[in-house]
């Protein structure tokens, strides 16, 4: 099981795995079992958005057990949730905001319960 830190620019957090881009994050939703997903909104201007990875979250059933919407977009934050809160399953855990800084220590040591 891993964790997943989409993000073009900023710098992965310990104990994450590192999509730079919307298409690989969408493969490791897709061919791995995600415990942590945590989304930013601005991709970069050739890649599509946070939005369009939650959008096919939803429709391909891709659900992680816990998603946290790190981008700095207030915009782009409400349609990632709003796309997401709409469909999420039972068991699985959104926060419509960034991970505390002792959420990342836990995931960083390890400390993750199944």
């Amino acid at each position: 099981m891993i964790n997943v830190y989409m993000d073009d620019y900023r710098a992965m957090p310990h104990g994450f795995t590192l999509a730079r881009t919307t298409e690989e994050c969408l493969l490791l939703l897709r061919d791995c079992e995600v415990r942590v997903l945590s989304l930013d909104y601005d991709m970069g201007a050739a890649d599509y958005s946070g939005g369009e990875v939650a959008r096919r979250i939803v429709l391909e059933g891709l659900y992680p057990r816990e998603i946290y919407l790190h981008t700095s977009s207030p915009w782009g934050r409400k349609e990632m949730y709003e796309t997401l809160y709409a469909a999420v399953p039972a068991g699985v855990v959104l926060h419509n905001g960034p991970m505390s800084s002792g959420k990342l220590q836990e995931i960083a040591r390890g400390e993750q319960t199944e």
